[in-house]
This record gives C-alpha cells, structure tokens and sequence, in this order.
C-alpha cells in the first residue's frame, strides 16, 4: 500500500467542557501540528497516489480555518469537548470532503497539541471521493 503525508503547525485556543479539568477548562492556547496522511494500492496515471499540492492546497484551507480561533466558538465542536480526539476525526472528515481521488483507502489524520501528547483519527474511505 502507498502512502503520501504532509504536515503543518498553527496555533488556535479552546477550553474544555464536562469535568473539572483545573486550567484545562479555561481559555488557553496550543500550538497543534497535524499530519495527514493518505493512503492506497494504486497510483493514478502520474505515478501519484495523490498529487501533493492538492493535499498541501486543501491542507492550508483547514489550518487557515483554525489558526488563532477557539474551537469552541466554531459550529463543528457545538456540543462537543474540544478534545484533540474529536478535533483529529473533525479534521479528517473535512480533508476527506476536499480530496478528490478515486484510488484512496484511507485518510489519516495525526494530530500533536503539545510535544507529546497526540491524537489519530482513521478514516476508510469508500468509493470515489
């Protein structure tokens, strides 16, 4: 199976919901690094599984929509803890709706809110995107 990755960095703001997380539930920022990555069995005609300025293109537009935003302000995380779990499958939903490539299996998305702690998020994709 191939596999095609890019990744980014930005930095947006949310505050957790639900429990008694100390400072975690006030308004504070992290500096997120998200890699997405692409995968399938099959290369289109140019020898691509997907053509990287194409992921590169609909990377920046997702980075664009949360850089110096709080999350919990956006109509995504209405009724959502800001997590950085449901923030990976929200983020990989969206990416899958912008790529448009036949031969995809899956989509993954990696996402960093400080050096060490990460979530993933995977998703199969059927048919054509």
């Amino acid at each position: 199976m191939y596999a095609v990755a890019v990744k980014r960095d930005f930095v947006a703001q949310h505050f957790l919901i639900g429990g008694d997380w100390g400072v975690e539930n006030e308004l504070h920022s992290h500096h997120y690094q998200v890699e997405v990555q692409l995968a399938g069995v099959e290369l289109n005609q140019h020898g691509y599984l997907v053509d990287i300025v194409d992921i590169e293109a609909n990377l920046e537009t997702l980075v664009t929509r949360y850089r110096d935003k709080a999350l919990n302000d956006l109509p995504e995380f209405a009724g959502l803890n800001p997590s950085i779990e449901h923030f990976a499958r929200i983020f990989c939903q969206m990416l899958a709706e912008g790529i448009q490539a036949p031969n995809l299996s899956a989509i993954t998305v990696q996402m960093w809110e400080n050096e060490i702690a990460w979530a993933r998020f995977r998703l199969t994709v059927v048919g054509d995107q």
